[in-house]
C-alpha cells in the first residue's frame, strides 16, 4: 500500500537535477573535503546581504516589544509595504503602478503558483520557452494545467516568436519568459520582445481570451556590459511581472516575492482580488513580515553586481582555455556550455570525477549542455580550472 499519490511518486523518480547533484556534492564533501570539491550546481547566492538589511534589522528589533510589529496583516502584504514596492517598481518598470496593482508573496514561487491558481481552469497550458527553470511544470500541474514547451533558437538561445506564435492553441492560457534567464544567461531584447507582445495580441483575439505574459525575473538586476532588460509590462495589456529579493538583496531564505500587473490591463482589479484570495487558500497568505520590513527598508539597495561580473570572466577564461563552446552569460549568474560529445549526463558525471559539480542541460530542457553557476567564490572558480582541462580530455 502506498503512502504517496502516484503523481508525487513518479515526481520523486524524476526528482530535480539541481537536487541530485546539490547531494552528490554532500557526499563528495564529506568524502574528500569542503576544498577538494568545485561545487557549481546551486544558484545560492553568496553574497552578503547590502548594508541597508542590516540597518533595517536593527531598526525592527529596537521596535520589536511594540504591539502587533509581527502581528497579522492583510493577504497581500502589509499596506504600506505594498506602497513602496509599488513606486520603486514604477521607476524600475517604467510604467505608473499603485499599491492596489502588486501583491506580495512568498518568493517567485509562491508569486506563480498564486497567479497559475487564479487563472487555470482544468486542462489549460502554459508555454515555456526552453531552457526553462525546472519547476515550472511542477507549478503548472499543481493547478491542474498542461505544460509545454517552445525551443529558442539554436546556439544563440533567443526568443522563436513564429515558433511560439504556432504552439499557441485554445487551452494556451499563459507563456512565461524569464530574462535574464536561467540556465542560459540570455537577455531578451526590446525588438523581440516587442514581437512576441504583438504575436499573443493575434492569439488572444484568435481564441477569445486572454494570453497573459508572465515575466519572472529574479535576475533583472544582474545585467552585463550595460544591457538593457526591457520591461515587458509597458508592451503587453496582460503582462504580470513575479520575481524576488532572493538574488538582488541575498534574502533566498526569507522567502520575499511578490506579483506586479500591468497597468494597461483592463478588469486587472477583479484578477487582483483573485490573487488575494489564493494566496491565502494555498496557505502561505503573505511572506514574513520582517521581510518585508527588510525589503521597504533596502528598496533601491543590491548586493555588488561588480562581484558577480569579475566571476563571470573568471569561468569564461577558464573555459575557454580549456577548450569549452559556450555563449557569453549577457544576465544572472550561470554559464550554459556545450557538453563535449554531446552527452550531457555523461559529461556532468566525467566533472564530477575530477569533483567538479555541474547540472545536466536535460534537466532544463536543454540537453547537450550543461550549466555551471557563477555565485560562488573566485577561489573556487579559480582552484576548478585543472578539472575542467582534463575532463574535456576524457
Amino acid at each position: 500500500m502506498s503512502l504517496i499519490s502516484q503523481q508525487i511518486s513518479g515526481y520523486l523518480e524524476r526528482s530535480s537535477w539541481i537536487r541530485k547533484m546539490f547531494e552528490a556534492g554532500i557526499a563528495l564533501k564529506q568524502q574528500y573535503g569542503e576544498e577538494a570539491v568545485c561545487d557549481f550546481s546551486l544558484g545560492n547566492p553568496d553574497l552578503p546581504a547590502p548594508p541597508a538589511v542590516a540597518q533595517a534589522l536593527r531598526e525592527l528589533a529596537d521596535n520589536a516589544g511594540e504591539p502587533f510589529t509581527f502581528g497579522y496583516m492583510p493577504n497581500g502584504g502589509y499596506p504600506w509595504a505594498r506602497a513602496k514596492l509599488a513606486a520603486h517598481l514604477s521607476r524600475e518598470q517604467g510604467v505608473d503602478l499603485a499599491a492596489d496593482d502588486v501583491v506580495l508573496t512568498c518568493g517567485a514561487a509562491g508569486g506563480l503558483n498564486a497567479f497559475l491558481r487564479a487563472v487555470l481552469e482544468p486542462g489549460d497550458e502554459m508555454l515555456a520557452v526552453s531552457p526553462f527553470f525546472v519547476e515550472y511544470g511542477f507549478y503548472v500541474a499543481n493547478h491542474g494545467g498542461t505544460f509545454r514547451t517552445v525551443p529558442s533558437k539554436p546556439d544563440t538561445f533567443a526568443l522563436d516568436v513564429a515558433a511560439i506564435e504556432a504552439a499557441i492553441g485554445p487551452k494556451t492560457r499563459a507563456l512565461i519568459v524569464n530574462s535574464p534567464n536561467n540556465p542560459t544567461g540570455v537577455i531578451y531584447n526590446r525588438a523581440e520582445l516587442t514581437e512576441l507582445a504583438a504575436a499573443l495580441g493575434r492569439a488572444s483575439q484568435k481564441h477569445g481570451r486572454p494570453i497573459f505574459l508572465i515575466s519572472d525575473e529574479p535576475y533583472r538586476f544582474l545585467s552585463y556590459d550595460g544591457d538593457e532588460v526591457p520591461s515587458l509590462l509597458p508592451l503587453y495589456p496582460h503582462a504580470v511581472v513575479v520575481s524576488s529579493f532572493s538574488k538582488n538583496l541575498s534574502l533566498a531564505g526569507e522567502r520575499l516575492g511578490y506579483i506586479a500587473l500591468s497597468p494597461l490591463m483592463e478588469g486587472r482589479a477583479t484578477l487582483m482580488a483573485a490573487l488575494l484570495l489564493t494566496n491565502r487558500i494555498l496557505g502561505f497568505v503573505n511572506p514574513p513580515a520582517v521581510g518585508q520590513h527588510l525589503m521597504a527598508k533596502a528598496l533601491g539597495s543590491q548586493v555588488d553586481a561588480g562581484i558577480y561580473a569579475r566571476r563571470r570572466d573568471l569561468m569564461a577564461r577558464i573555459l575557454r582555455d580549456a577548450g569549452y563552446e559556450f555563449q557569453m552569460p549577457a544576465g544572472a549568474f550561470y554559464f550554459f556550455p556545450k557538453a563535449p560529445g554531446g552527452d550531457d549526463v555523461k559529461f556532468v558525471n566525467r566533472l564530477m570525477e575530477e569533483k567538479v559539480l555541474a547540472v545536466p542541460g536535460s534537466g532544463f530542457g536543454g540537453p547537450g549542455h550543461f550549466r555551471l553557476t557563477f555565485c560562488v567564490g573566485e577561489d573556487v572558480i579559480a582552484r576548478s580550472e585543472e578539472g575542467f582541462r582534463r575532463a574535456i580530455k576524457g
